[in-house]
């Protein structure tokens, strides 16, 4: 089965005075069946409020912002580190436990 991912911005930081958001709050989840992980992190966003390229908070749509969070980081890495997560899930190397129970 192939592995499903799925990116959200659960939150944005921004500064109330221009409009312009600072943080972008990210999370990456995939799922291959009953196996699932995730990884969640953030954006550090530089603006200029005066730039003809600006947009402002209320204007910014979801996939605006994934786009910028993607400019910071890899997706293909992120979704390789969960797919990994994935795979050691369905062949684990290591256990816990106790034997006596």
């Amino acid at each position: 089965m192939a592995i499903t991912y799925t990116w959200t911005i659960p939150n944005c930081e921004r500064e109330i005075a221009t409009g312009g958001i600072k943080i972008i709050h990210w999370r990456c989840t995939g799922v291959d069946g009953d196996h699932s992980s995730s990884n969640y992190g953030t954006a550090n966003l530089t603006f200029d409020s005066t730039d003809a390229d600006f947009v402002a908070y209320e204007d910014v749509t979801q996939e605006t912002a994934q786009g910028w969070v993607w400019e910071h980081i890899s997706q293909s890495d992120v979704e390789a580190l969960i797919a990994s997560e994935i795979e050691k899930q369905k062949n684990p190397t290591e256990g816990t436990g106790v034997p006596w129970e």
